[in-house]
Protein backbone atom coordinates (compact mmCIF):
# COMPACT_ATOMS: atom_id res chain seq x y z
CA UNK A 1 0.00 0.00 0.00
CA UNK A 2 0.96 3.53 -1.28
CA UNK A 3 1.57 5.93 1.76
CA UNK A 4 0.36 9.23 0.52
CA UNK A 5 2.31 11.31 3.15
CA UNK A 6 2.97 15.20 2.51
CA UNK A 7 3.90 17.54 5.66
CA UNK A 8 1.46 20.22 4.26
CA UNK A 9 -1.12 18.45 2.20
CA UNK A 10 -3.94 20.11 4.30
CA UNK A 11 -3.29 23.65 3.42
CA UNK A 12 -5.31 25.21 1.11
CA UNK A 13 -2.35 26.52 -1.26
CA UNK A 14 -1.19 23.31 -1.55
CA UNK A 15 -4.68 21.92 -3.67
CA UNK A 16 -3.83 21.85 -6.93
CA UNK A 17 -5.65 24.19 -9.17
CA UNK A 18 -3.71 23.72 -12.66
CA UNK A 19 -6.18 23.40 -15.21
CA UNK A 20 -5.76 20.75 -18.17
CA UNK A 21 -6.44 22.34 -21.26
CA UNK A 22 -5.59 20.10 -23.70
CA UNK A 23 -2.87 17.06 -23.98
CA UNK A 24 -0.45 17.89 -26.35
CA UNK A 25 2.79 16.18 -27.56
CA UNK A 26 4.61 19.76 -26.27
CA UNK A 27 3.09 22.90 -25.92
CA UNK A 28 1.12 24.71 -28.47
CA UNK A 29 0.58 27.91 -29.36
CA UNK A 30 -3.26 29.01 -29.06
CA UNK A 31 -3.45 31.69 -32.15
CA UNK A 32 -1.58 29.58 -34.83
CA UNK A 33 -1.66 26.06 -33.78
CA UNK A 34 2.45 25.68 -34.19
CA UNK A 35 4.03 23.35 -31.08
CA UNK A 36 7.42 23.45 -29.22
CA UNK A 37 9.13 20.97 -28.16
CA UNK A 38 10.14 21.59 -24.18
CA UNK A 39 12.57 20.82 -21.30
CA UNK A 40 12.41 20.37 -18.10
CA UNK A 41 15.08 21.56 -15.41
CA UNK A 42 15.71 22.21 -11.67
CA UNK A 43 15.15 25.84 -11.07
CA UNK A 44 17.77 27.79 -9.66
CA UNK A 45 17.11 31.22 -7.58
CA UNK A 46 18.04 32.87 -10.55
CA UNK A 47 15.29 31.86 -12.58
CA UNK A 48 12.90 32.79 -10.32
CA UNK A 49 14.67 37.06 -10.61
CA UNK A 50 11.09 38.08 -12.54
CA UNK A 51 8.53 35.26 -10.56
CA UNK A 52 6.41 37.52 -8.08
CA UNK A 53 3.06 36.04 -6.19
CA UNK A 54 0.77 39.25 -7.53
CA UNK A 55 -2.72 39.82 -8.66
CA UNK A 56 -2.69 39.01 -12.20
CA UNK A 57 0.77 37.18 -12.39
CA UNK A 58 2.38 33.91 -10.22
CA UNK A 59 -0.70 32.65 -8.14
CA UNK A 60 2.07 31.01 -5.55
CA UNK A 61 5.32 31.84 -3.37
CA UNK A 62 8.38 29.80 -5.61
CA UNK A 63 10.89 31.70 -3.83
CA UNK A 64 10.24 29.63 -0.87
CA UNK A 65 8.96 26.54 -2.03
CA UNK A 66 12.31 26.10 -3.31
CA UNK A 67 13.88 26.44 0.07
CA UNK A 68 11.17 23.76 1.03
CA UNK A 69 14.30 21.00 2.19
CA UNK A 70 11.58 18.02 1.26
CA UNK A 71 11.13 18.76 -2.71
CA UNK A 72 12.88 20.53 -5.73
CA UNK A 73 11.08 22.56 -7.72
CA UNK A 74 11.40 22.00 -11.89
CA UNK A 75 10.78 24.76 -14.67
CA UNK A 76 9.16 23.93 -18.12
CA UNK A 77 10.84 25.91 -21.30
CA UNK A 78 10.09 25.62 -24.73
CA UNK A 79 13.38 23.93 -25.72
CA UNK A 80 16.13 26.58 -26.87
CA UNK A 81 14.59 28.92 -24.60
CA UNK A 82 15.60 28.25 -21.39
CA UNK A 83 15.12 32.10 -19.26
CA UNK A 84 11.13 31.94 -20.74
CA UNK A 85 9.60 29.87 -18.03
CA UNK A 86 6.33 28.60 -19.23
CA UNK A 87 5.60 26.99 -15.90
CA UNK A 88 6.73 25.76 -12.65
CA UNK A 89 6.08 22.38 -10.58
CA UNK A 90 7.07 21.46 -6.96
CA UNK A 91 7.54 17.94 -6.44
CA UNK A 92 8.78 14.94 -3.55
CA UNK A 93 10.65 11.89 -3.79
CA UNK A 94 8.33 10.16 -1.30
CA UNK A 95 10.13 7.20 -1.71
CA UNK A 96 7.37 4.61 -3.43
CA UNK A 97 6.06 7.32 -5.33
CA UNK A 98 6.17 11.21 -6.31
CA UNK A 99 4.08 13.63 -4.45
CA UNK A 100 3.01 16.77 -6.55
CA UNK A 101 2.74 19.81 -4.23
CA UNK A 102 2.65 22.75 -6.91
CA UNK A 103 1.70 23.16 -10.36
CA UNK A 104 1.38 26.51 -12.14
CA UNK A 105 1.11 27.69 -15.51
CA UNK A 106 3.15 31.12 -15.87
CA UNK A 107 1.02 33.79 -16.19
CA UNK A 108 1.22 34.29 -20.12
CA UNK A 109 -0.59 30.93 -20.37
CA UNK A 110 -3.72 30.91 -18.36
CA UNK A 111 -7.05 32.88 -18.87
CA UNK A 112 -8.78 33.85 -22.02
CA UNK A 113 -5.64 35.31 -23.38
CA UNK A 114 -3.02 32.56 -22.92
CA UNK A 115 -0.24 32.21 -25.29
CA UNK A 116 0.24 28.32 -25.23
CA UNK A 117 -1.84 25.33 -24.13
CA UNK A 118 -0.79 22.09 -22.55
CA UNK A 119 1.49 22.91 -19.51
CA UNK A 120 -0.31 21.17 -17.02
CA UNK A 121 -0.35 18.13 -18.51
CA UNK A 122 3.04 18.46 -19.75
CA UNK A 123 4.46 19.27 -16.02
CA UNK A 124 1.90 15.93 -14.90
CA UNK A 125 3.81 14.12 -17.26
CA UNK A 126 6.59 15.49 -16.11
CA UNK A 127 5.88 14.09 -12.76
CA UNK A 128 5.33 10.51 -13.79
CA UNK A 129 8.36 10.61 -15.79
CA UNK A 130 10.05 11.36 -12.55
CA UNK A 131 8.52 8.92 -10.46
CA UNK A 132 8.96 6.18 -13.74
CA UNK A 133 13.01 7.20 -13.83
CA UNK A 134 13.12 6.39 -10.11
CA UNK A 135 11.57 3.03 -10.23
CA UNK A 136 8.38 3.84 -9.05
CA UNK A 137 6.51 2.68 -11.67
CA UNK A 138 5.47 6.48 -12.63
CA UNK A 139 3.09 6.77 -9.58
CA UNK A 140 2.32 10.19 -8.32
CA UNK A 141 -0.05 11.78 -5.63
CA UNK A 142 -1.80 15.13 -5.59
CA UNK A 143 -4.56 16.83 -3.51
CA UNK A 144 -6.89 18.82 -6.02
CA UNK A 145 -9.33 21.67 -5.49
CA UNK A 146 -12.75 20.01 -5.12
CA UNK A 147 -13.87 22.05 -8.27
CA UNK A 148 -11.22 20.14 -10.39
CA UNK A 149 -11.55 17.10 -9.04
CA UNK A 150 -13.42 15.21 -12.21
CA UNK A 151 -11.69 17.19 -14.60
CA UNK A 152 -8.27 15.25 -13.86
CA UNK A 153 -10.33 12.28 -13.36
CA UNK A 154 -11.09 13.03 -17.17
CA UNK A 155 -7.93 14.53 -18.59
CA UNK A 156 -5.37 12.56 -16.59
CA UNK A 157 -7.33 9.38 -15.40
CA UNK A 158 -6.42 10.33 -12.46
CA UNK A 159 -8.11 8.20 -9.59
CA UNK A 160 -9.83 10.44 -6.57
CA UNK A 161 -9.33 8.07 -3.32
CA UNK A 162 -10.81 10.35 -0.67
CA UNK A 163 -10.29 13.78 1.32
CA UNK A 164 -9.19 15.53 -2.08
CA UNK A 165 -6.06 13.15 -2.60
CA UNK A 166 -5.33 11.89 -5.76
CA UNK A 167 -3.70 9.31 -7.80
CA UNK A 168 -2.08 8.87 -10.99
CA UNK A 169 -1.34 5.10 -11.35
CA UNK A 170 1.34 3.27 -14.09
CA UNK A 171 -1.04 2.32 -16.62
CA UNK A 172 -2.24 6.28 -17.15
CA UNK A 173 1.23 7.47 -16.15
CA UNK A 174 2.58 5.59 -19.20
CA UNK A 175 0.06 7.16 -21.19
CA UNK A 176 0.93 10.48 -20.41
CA UNK A 177 4.70 10.12 -20.62
CA UNK A 178 4.64 8.65 -24.09
CA UNK A 179 2.24 11.95 -24.88
CA UNK A 180 4.79 14.27 -24.10
CA UNK A 181 7.98 12.21 -23.96
CA UNK A 182 8.89 10.44 -27.07
CA UNK A 183 12.20 9.42 -26.68
CA UNK A 184 11.54 8.41 -22.76
CA UNK A 185 13.83 5.44 -21.46
CA UNK A 186 12.87 2.12 -21.74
Amino acid sequence: MYSLYSCDADSPAYHLDIFIDELTNSIRHVQTGESFDTEVFEITIKDLADVRKRKGEWHFHWRSELKQVDRKVYKLVITGQPNILQGLVSVSNMGDHYYLHLAESAPMNFGEDKIYEGVGGNLFAFCCKLSLDNGNEGFIAFKSKTTLISHYEKTLGAVHIGNHQMIIYPNEALFLIDKYFKNRKK
